[in-house]
């Protein structure tokens, strides 16, 4: 008879988060594979846990997953945890999971924090819609692309961000989203823990020295905001002119915002428009 993976969750700052059911699972288990053996040493010297670990991170699950999947078949049991939160969520866990379906071998969650579903209940946004991604991509054109999807989804998107990137983030959702409110969590359950409200601008003007890794909850789009039907390209073009005029805001920012008003990715938008230019300055064949 084959063991049962247990997908453990682990507080992400505060210890006291920790479940008596996951502190029963990290006793009982045959093994705990973890993200950070380290990290998770200390977590189980606190509680007095002195089940043996084995490393299963990012950089290992090609290798991992087979030896943990045949020792559960063999009907070991294994819990796999990460640094902090539940695994799977922008964590190593999802792919073993899936191995373990695959193979017929149990898998049990232990629920509890998830900094996603943290910062999203302290964010007061409906929460009747709500995607949870990753971090968002380091490179500056994937993460506008990202971006500009979110601003695409009508209902609340949670996301997490590096301290050395999240400057640079929340200045292209301010180009953007635009007015779309935000807040950005930071320090979660921990003693310093901190939250920020308001349009991307408003948070990053309020934002001091960068430290922690932040959670960033983007609100439903404003009923100013609601998605219209895409007019012609001409039409587009001229709309795009007089905003720009009017609003005096940059290219890139009216382009966000006719993106915005459209649901449409902001490329396809400025495509609209350079298609609109070529019609104009196309010249009349003589007939």
């Amino acid at each position: 008879m084959s063991g049962t993976l247990y997908v453990v969750a682990t507080p992400i700052g505060n210890l006291e988060d920790i479940t008596l059911r996951a502190l029963r699972v990290l006793r009982e288990v045959d093994q705990i594979a973890a993200e950070d053996t380290r990290r998770t040493a200390r977590l189980l010297a606190h509680f007095g846990i002195s089940t043996p670990q084995t490393s299963f991170h990012e950089h290992n699950t090609r290798s991992r997953i087979p030896q943990l999947v045949e020792k559960l078949r063999q009907g070991s049991s294994i819990a796999v945890v990460t640094d902090a939160g539940t695994p799977g969520v922008s964590d190593p866990g999802m792919e073993l999971v899936a191995a373990c379906v695959e193979a017929g071998v149990p898998v049990d969650p232990i629920p509890g924090v998830s900094a996603p579903l943290v910062a999203a209940v302290a964010s007061g946004f409906p929460l009747d819609t709500l995607t949870i991604t990753g971090f968002a991509p380091s490179r500056s054109k994937d993460r506008k692309k990202f971006i500009a999807t979110i601003g695409a989804n009508a209902g609340v998107v949670a996301f997490f961000e590096a301290p050395h990137r999240i400057r640079e983030t929340l200045s292209e959702m301010r180009d953007l989203l635009v007015e779309r409110p935000i807040m950005i969590g930071r320090e979660l359950t921990k003693l310093h823990q901190e939250f920020l409200r308001g349009t991307s601008e408003q948070v990053l003007a309020r934002l001091a020295e960068p430290k922690g890794e932040f959670t960033v909850v983007v609100g439903p789009r404003p009923p100013s905001l609601e998605v219209q039907a895409l007019p012609d390209d001409l039409s587009l073009a001229a709309e795009f002119g007089r905003m720009a005029e009017t609003e005096g805001e940059g290219r890139r920012a009216t382009l966000a915002r006719v993106a915005q008003k459209y649901g449409r990715p902001a490329r396809e938008i400025y495509a609209a428009i350079e298609r609109a230019k070529a019609m104009v300055n196309t010249p009349k064949q003589n007939g």
